[in-house]
């Protein structure tokens, strides 16, 4: 049962009652007790999560995980028995992170994910998951749309910039983030052979939605053309290293925005616009979901609302031709 000294004998006297009652009702106290040592820590958990999991995603998705194992999870319940994690345990980390919503959710979902591949591995029994009942926090969804005039502003600069000799590669990124309407690593990590000018199209192999077609206006291609293909570098945006994307935009970005007097804008904010600017131009929701190429029907229902201002002016065009008709009679 275990030394003597480090335990007394009347705690020992009760755990040997203990097993006996187990004994009786037909369990095997030795086996359970061998099933709890064997049974792995979270922090051994996430490192199997990441070794044979998340290979299956996305590389950006990879290491948005490993950055919550290490900054949120691994620090307060690393040490735990996988099998002995509670919901109390979930939700008092939840709790912690009230003040960033949207973390807490993604932490929640992945803890969420790690202890039903742990059931999977047999580390938990089927149905146990502690996540289960921990609601999530309500996450405000941002919305902030150029106008025209901050648009023209924004071109304007960077023209400016352009002239000025500075790096024009963050430049070209900002200049085609809005007007194709792309997300950030789409751009950044284009490769001139997705790009398809004859039938003007973007055939991009490895987006956030898998593959996808991006239909290029004429803008957009005379915007390509402008840009220079660099020998031995098959990426649109080049970085500083020798063949390789440009990194990070946010820099630039945000000496730009600051120029320009865009100080609460972010890049994404760009994707934003464009979506806007074709919900309030009457275009369907279905349109601009394959324009954007979004998979989800909801994901594009945020503009639902700007589609209702053309429909409004259609409307009052159409009563004032009827009026129109009636007052001529």
């Amino acid at each position: 049962i275990g030394d003597h000294g480090i335990m007394t004998c009347e705690q020992a006297r009760n755990i040997a009652q203990r097993w006996l009652l187990e004994v009786s009702q037909g369990k095997d106290p030795s086996g359970e007790k061998q099933e709890v040592r064997q049974t792995p820590i979270l922090k051994e958990l996430a490192e199997k999560y990441m070794k044979e999991h998340a290979p299956h995603k996305k590389l950006s998705s990879c290491k948005e995980d490993q950055r919550l194992w290490n900054q949120f999870i691994l620090a307060t319940l690393g040490s735990l028995k996988v099998s002995s994690i509670e919901r109390s345990d979930i939700a008092k980390l939840h709790h912690s992170l009230q003040h960033l919503p949207t973390t807490a959710n993604r932490v929640r979902s992945l803890l969420s994910k790690a202890l039903n591949l742990a059931e999977l591995w047999g580390y938990r029994p089927n149905h146990s998951n502690p996540c289960l009942h921990i609601k999530k926090y309500s996450e405000t969804k941002r919305e902030r749309f150029l106008s025209q005039d901050e648009i023209a502003k924004l071109m304007g600069v960077l023209d400016e910039e352009e002239r000025g000799n500075t790096n024009p590669w963050p430049l070209h990124a900002i200049r085609l983030l809005l007007i194709t309407g792309c997300r950030l690593n789409e751009i950044l990590t284009l490769k001139w052979e997705e790009v398809d000018l004859k039938n003007q199209c973007l055939r991009l192999r490895d987006s956030k939605t898998g593959k996808k077609l991006i239909y290029l206006s004429t803008i957009a291609i005379e915007l390509l053309k402008h840009i220079p293909q660099e020998v031995g570098n098959p990426f649109v945006i080049c970085g500083g290293k020798e063949g390789a994307h440009l990194i990070n935009l946010q820099k630039p970005w945000r000496r730009i925005r600051e120029k320009v007097g865009l100080e609460d804008v972010r890049l994404h904010d760009l994707r934003h616009t464009f979506a806007s600017i074709a919900a309030s131009n009457g275009l369907s929701l279905p349109i601009i979901g394959a324009l954007l190429g979004h998979k989800q029907t909801q994901t594009t229902a945020r503009y639902a609302h700007l589609i209702g201002q053309p429909l409004l002016e259609a409307s009052e065009k159409i009563s004032g031709k009827i009026m129109e008709k009636t007052k001529n009679a």
